[in-house]
């Protein structure tokens, strides 16, 4: 059977929120300025050179400074960071306002590095590919720090947060 129309909005959006992903808070800063969003369009693409894609919509506020600047850092959340996804996911808060409720250092790019998250994903944008309303970012990585600490994560499904906790390895 050939379908030639398009699947309903509603039905991929009902779909895509039964797909769990990981939290992430994507972050920039360079000549633009300082940037960043929450995204769970997040996946790996290679390791050889390590890769990295993360789709942000071309409307977003924040588009045009990681189209500009061309580092991106993705900051993996920790279960106990739900409120820094919450501040930037709300289109209401300043950029500012955003990076001053949450510590921050920079790693090989420059662009912000969530102190605390289990894992912060530093790169440059090297390809930037449009699809439908969306932008995908492929960041070839430039560093990345793992925090060892920590061990529950957090993810989006079924339209609310989740905690993921290590398990303990079967005996």
């Amino acid at each position: 059977m050939n379908q030639t129309t398009p699947v309903p909005i509603a039905d991929f959006r009902n779909g895509m929120a039964l797909l769990a992903g990981a939290v992430n808070v994507i972050t920039t800063d360079g000549p633009a300025g300082l940037a960043g969003f929450t995204a769970s369009a997040v996946c790996s693409v290679t390791d050889q050179p390590p890769t990295l894609l993360v789709c942000m919509n071309r409307s977003s506020f924040a588009h045009r400074f990681f189209v500009e600047n061309r580092t991106i850092c993705v900051n993996v959340l920790a279960a106990d960071q739900q409120a820094v996804s919450a501040l930037f996911a709300n289109r209401d808060v300043t950029m500012d306002r955003r990076f001053e409720q949450a510590p921050w250092s920079a790693l090989a790019t420059g662009a912000p590095a969530l102190e605390g998250a289990l894992v912060n994903f530093d790169g440059e944008i090297s390809h930037i590919h449009e699809v439908g309303s969306h932008s995908i970012f492929f960041a070839e990585l430039r560093g990345i720090r793992l925090n060892g600490e920590r061990s529950n994560g957090l993810a989006y499904f079924n339209r609310a947060y989740h905690q993921l906790g290590a398990s303990a390895p079967a005996p």
